[in-house]
Parts: structure tokens; C-alpha cells; sequence
């Protein structure tokens, strides 16, 4: 079955960047005013990318044909830099991935080799889940990609909600013709991201939930992205430990380490 790369902000924001701080210190443009799009989406881009951090995910992934869970552990420094290794299960335990830029390595535990993901490679699956290796390293943002029209301000399943429609910039590397997100009101907080082809064909919808304070920052702590093919296929990633206070700096990003963890 194909699957249809999911973009960076995606992949980004669950497996290779940490829950971080948003930009919660400007004040807030006002909902009608033409600064108050671009300021959300600004915030989205940003959820998860902190300056330090460190964290442990669930990441469950259903297929057609096979379904797993796989604990993992990551670490991130700023956007460029990340690191994240298999925990269980334990057939697996010590494959890890590194991001440090432009580049990605895969570490194989099973093998002890370390490849870099060449460019003909860019469109496997990572880790069998529904994101690509060509997701982990493109650095597209909602804020400068696409251009972002306010299109509905109400309530939707029992929540007060703002929507958005996004169309991609001529020149903008990205392949979705279309994407509608949701936030809540109350804090602007992601919900939704529905995905479109170019023929304006639905793709795929990401979910976002369980919304919590951690060391005063409200982070999405699942999410669910969901093909909309009829397969019932799915990847969900759940954090269950995030910490913010870690001392690490670019020299921990290494191919070293990367097969040292």
C-alpha cells in the first residue's frame, strides 16, 4: 500500500522534537485581524520544539497486515538536532535514529551497522510506522509555506474552535494541495490537521488529545495520524515522560553516540 509522505511539521512534532516551549509571550493579535493566522500557525510550528529535552513515547502502529507497539526514548536540541532509540521490544532494543541537520543515520542493534539515509531511501517507512525518513529531515513550516486563511470561528463537538485553511505557496516544497487545521479557542491549542491531495481529494487526518501541563507548558501528549484510504491502518504516539531540564549540547548529536545508547 502506498503512503503518502506525511509533512516535516508532522514528524517533527511527535518523533523527532520534544514538546517545547510556544511562543506565549506576545500578545495575542486580535481573532479578526489578518496577524492572528500566521501568529497560530507560528505556534503550531513551534509546539514541540524546545531547546532542550529529553522524553520517553509509545508509539503504536496498525497496519493491514501486522500491529505493534514500540517504546522509545528521545532527545532533542533545538529544530536540527534529535536522537531517538528503540527501548522494546527487546528484539529491537538499541536501533536508533539520528537527526543532525540535514543528515539522518539509522543504527541497526540486530547488525551493529550504521547507514545513512541516502536520498533514494527518503521514502521508506520509518521504524514501520506511517512517516517516511524524508519526513525527519525537510524543515517545511505551516507559518512560511502556505498561505493561511481564517475560515470559521464556532464551536465543533462540544468545542469552541478556530479554523484554518492553508494552501501551499507556488514555490513551497510541499506536496499537499490543501490543509484545514483546528485549534481551540481557549488556548490555541492543535487539534486537527486534515490532509488534501492536489485534486483536492482528503488524505489523511491528524488528531491531536490528552492536552497537559508540563513545567507550565501545555503540550499535546497523543497523537494519531490516520490514512483515509478505508484501511484502518494508524500510528499513534503517546508520551509518557517529558523533561525539559537536561543538559545536553550538539556533541551528544553524534554517530558515536548514536550507536553508544
Amino acid at each position: 500500500m502506498k503512503r503518502t509522505s506525511v509533512p516535516a511539521c508532522a514528524l517533527a512534532l511527535a518523533l523527532l522534537a520534544l514538546p517545547g516551549s510556544c511562543p506565549g509571550g506576545d500578545a495575542v493579535p486580535d481573532p479578526e485581524s489578518p496577524e492572528f493566522a500566521a501568529y497560530v500557525m507560528n505556534r503550531i510550528d513551534d509546539q514541540y520544539r524546545g531547546e532542550r529535552s529529553h522524553g520517553v513515547m509509545e508509539m503504536h502502529v496498525k497496519t493491514v497486515h501486522w500491529e505493534r507497539t514500540i517504546s522509545l526514548e528521545a532527545w532533542s536540541l533545538g529544530k536540527d538536532f534529535s536522537l531517538v532509540r528503540i527501548l522494546s521490544p527487546k528484539k529491537d532494543r538499541g536501533t536508533a535514529t539520528l537527526k543532525a541537520e540535514s543528515d539522518l543515520f539509522t543504527f541497526l542493534a540486530k547488525t551493529g551497522k550504521t547507514i545513512k539515509i541516502t536520498e533514494g531511501m527518503m521514502g521508506g517507512s520509518w521504524m514501520g510506522s506511517h512517516f517516511t525518513n524524508d519526513d525527519l529531515v525537510k524543515h517545511t513550516r505551516l507559518s512560511e509555506d502556505y498561505d493561511i486563511e481564517k475560515v470559521y470561528s464556532g464551536e465543533a463537538s462540544g468545542t469552541m474552535i478556530h479554523r484554518f485553511k492553508l494552501v501551499p505557496k507556488p514555490d513551497a516544497p510541499v506536496v499537499w494541495g490543501k490543509i484545514v487545521v483546528s485549534v481551540r479557542q481557549l488556548d490555541l491549542q492543535p487539534l486537527r490537521q486534515l490532509f488534501y491531495d492536489e485534486d483536492g481529494k482528503e488524505v489523511r487526518v491528524l488528531k491531536f488529545s490528552e492536552h497537559s501541563e508540563i513545567e507550565g507548558r501545555i503540550v499535546p501528549r497523543k497523537m494519531v495520524m490516520k490514512p483515509l484510504d478505508g484501511s484502518g491502518e494508524y500510528t499513534q504516539v503517546l508520551w509518557k515522560e517529558i523533561d525539559f531540564d537536561v543538559d545536553i549540547d550538539k556533541g551528544f548529536f553524534s554517530v558515536q553516540k548514536l550507536k553508544s545508547l
